[in-house]
């Protein structure tokens, strides 16, 4: 014996609905897989060490203690950031002035509990008279030229820099300086600043 099932208008919308959403969660996973470049993939695999920060410390990397957050975006005359959160900073000062893909001059850190977790890494080049131009890396350009962060370095500090997030999804961009996902803990240090300002780089 033969029984014919039928389908109803609203199980074939339901159906429907359910594959074309599986069809999309496929494509945004393809998307976020070609951004990790084999360049991008290379560089987190050496950098995973640092998901221990006490490895960033002995290689070099330390802590200027303040998680940032920027609660406004970018204004007229700053960089145009995103709101979002920043982390915690690693500065390796040792490395300053340099370019090596491998070898970034910042490791961002989010507290979550008692824990700092590797989020992103950031290259950070100062003006000179040696900087003709705006650098890149990945394809990408970097940010800036702007001032120094205030309060956690001087304002005079003109620089350049770029964020890449290898270890946490940033729904503003794998290089954008901000994350709205990075959250600070309500504590005295933790700090609210604003964009900064732009700067000429002659």
């Amino acid at each position: 014996m033969h029984v014919l099932i039928t389908r109803s208008p609203a199980l074939r919308i339901i159906g429907l609905a359910l594959a074309l959403s599986s069809l999309a969660s496929g494509l945004v996973a393809a998307q976020k897989s070609e951004e990790m470049t084999p360049e991008l993939q290379k560089l987190r695999a050496a950098l995973d060490k640092y998901q221990d920060p006490i490895v960033a410390v002995h290689d070099g990397y330390f802590s200027t203690v303040g998680c940032i957050e920027y609660p406004k975006p970018g204004a007229a005359g700053q960089v145009p950031y995103p709101a979002g959160g920043m982390g915690v900073h690693f500065f390796n000062v040792t490395l300053m002035g340099k370019l090596d893909p491998l070898t970034p001059q910042v490791l961002v850190y989010q507290p979550v509990g008692d824990k700092l977790r590797l989020v992103a890494a950031e290259y950070f080049l100062p003006l000179s008279p040696d900087v003709k131009e705006r650098p890149q890396l990945f394809g990408h350009p970097f940010d800036g030229p702007m001032e120094g962060h205030h309060p956690l370095m001087p304002h005079g500090l003109n620089h350049y820099d770029l964020h890449v997030w290898l270890w946490k999804t940033n729904p503003a961009g794998l290089f954008s300086p901000t994350n709205p996902d990075v959250k600070c803990p309500k504590s005295a240090y933790t700090f609210q600043e604003i964009a900064p300002r732009i700067v000429s780089n002659k």
